[in-house]
């Protein structure tokens, strides 16, 4: 081969190889683009948790639920820390859309966040995953992180985790028996005498009836009982009408 024959083949693979370079490149180029977009995207829907309009955050907050990755719910989580609490509690609901498979990130911050607004907001995801989800088993770590809840220190705490009991059914029915017949603190009592008026469990009550004839237990308490034994016989006989 002379040298301009092999000075011109060099050339033309120079110009393929640039070629092919240069498809790469733009194949590089509109995944870079579409990344940078995506993270645009999902910043734009977390932002919108902000918005003063309400119709506008749910839309968010279904948006985010349904494109969520594996980063999704732990950023979720990092926002129930925030002072605004429009944007708080648009991070509640977006992880109570999401429903199970927030349950053990959101619990892990329930029994060991340092931040009481984190823990009590915690209590709340789980009241709205069951809100959301009434027909699903409630996971066993969600009733046992509230169960352990009931234990915390702030009213913040012990009175949401008590609340979202109270939206779980039977299911959580010897959960809160068995704190009502341990805890010492009136409050969580009268919470739990209330909560155990929305399980709407017909063992509720026997319950409600021994506690509000027992003298021994604080006026309150006796109160607050008979007056979820009239409210539990609403709810029964709206479960009854609904069945």
């Amino acid at each position: 081969m002379g040298h301009r024959a092999y000075l011109t083949t060099r050339s033309n693979r120079h110009t393929t190889i640039n070629s092919q370079q240069s498809t790469v490149n733009s194949q590089q180029s509109t995944v870079n683009c579409y990344k940078t977009t995506k993270t645009m995207t999902t910043d734009a829907l977390f932002e919108q948790l902000k918005h003063p309009n309400p119709h506008l955050r749910e839309r968010a907050m279904f948006e985010i639920a349904d494109s969520r990755d594996e980063n999704t719910i732990s950023r979720l989580v990092g926002i129930l820390d925030e002072e605004d609490v429009t944007y708080r509690r648009a991070a509640v609901k977006a992880l109570g859309v999401i429903g199970e498979d927030a349950v053990p990130s959101v619990v892990e911050a329930l029994l060991h966040s340092d931040n009481v607004t984190v823990r009590g907001s915690a209590a709340k995801v789980l009241a709205q995953i069951a809100v959301n989800y009434p027909d699903l088993p409630f996971p066993e770590a969600g009733l046992q992180g509230l169960k352990k809840a009931i234990d915390d220190p702030n009213p913040v705490v012990n009175i949401a985790s008590v609340m979202a009991l109270g939206q779980m059914g039977s299911s959580a029915f010897e959960i809160l028996v068995e704190s009502l017949n341990t805890t010492d603190n009136v409050a969580v009592q009268v919470a739990i005498v209330n909560a155990l008026a929305s399980v709407g469990d017909r063992r509720c009550v026997e319950v409600l009836t021994t506690f509000a004839n027992d003298e021994s237990v604080d006026s309150y308490v006796r109160e607050s009982a008979t007056s979820s034994l009239s409210r539990l016989d609403l709810v029964m006989n709206y479960k009854r009408a609904d069945s």
